[in-house]
This record gives structure tokens, sequence and C-alpha cells, in this order.
């Protein structure tokens, strides 16, 4: 399986998970952290963060602000906004209860 076939259907969750720990994080660090959080198993494309980030700011769950970094170039950071905090818990009870049926039928199967 491709590294990126597994993140399929779980962006939107990573990336509320690692805003809900890390505020004002730019799209390359978001992604950075969910290869290294992942031991390097999930990876992220540049192609698919952003359109990713875009929609979940266009639903109210992220918002993003531009900044000046200290070498003067501007960056756009992103943080979790409450009802993105919200739909994180929602997500996460939905994830561990779809792993969870998963785990039993392979135990069973």
């Amino acid at each position: 399986m491709k590294k990126t076939d597994a993140l399929q259907g779980s962006l939107d969750l990573l990336v509320m998970k690692v805003l809900s720990r890390h505020s004002s994080v730019h799209g390359y660090a978001i992604m950075s952290r969910i290869e290294e959080i992942s031991g390097e198993v999930l990876r992220v494309e540049e192609g698919s963060i952003y359109p990713a980030l875009h929609r979940m700011e266009e639903a109210g769950l992220v918002k993003a602000t531009w900044i000046t970094k200290d070498n003067g170039r501007r960056a756009r950071v992103y943080e979790l906004t409450a009802l993105g905090r919200t739909q994180l818990e929602s997500e996460e009870a939905r994830w561990k209860a779809v792993t969870g049926a998963v785990q039993r039928v392979l135990k069973l199967a």
C-alpha cells in the first residue's frame, strides 16, 4: 500500500489533531508533523494538505492568518476554531468506532 493510501478519509482528522496540540502552524509544518508522529508511515503531499486546509477554513473548522516571519517572508498559519474542536471530538469518536469494528472483523473473519 502506498503511504498516501493510508490517509484516505482521515486527513482532516489528522490535521485537526495536530492543530489541537500546536497553534499557529503553517501547512508544511502540519505535513511534517503528521509524517514524524506516524513514524513516516503517513505522508501528506502539498497537493492534498492545502486544498484540505482551504476546505476546512471555508467550513469554519480552522482559521488562517498571514504572519511575517523573522526572515521577512510571509507565511499563512492555521489554528483550530471552537467549531473545529467540536468536530475533532466527533471525528475522533467516529474513527475509534470504525477502527474498533475493523479490528473485530480482522480477528474473527
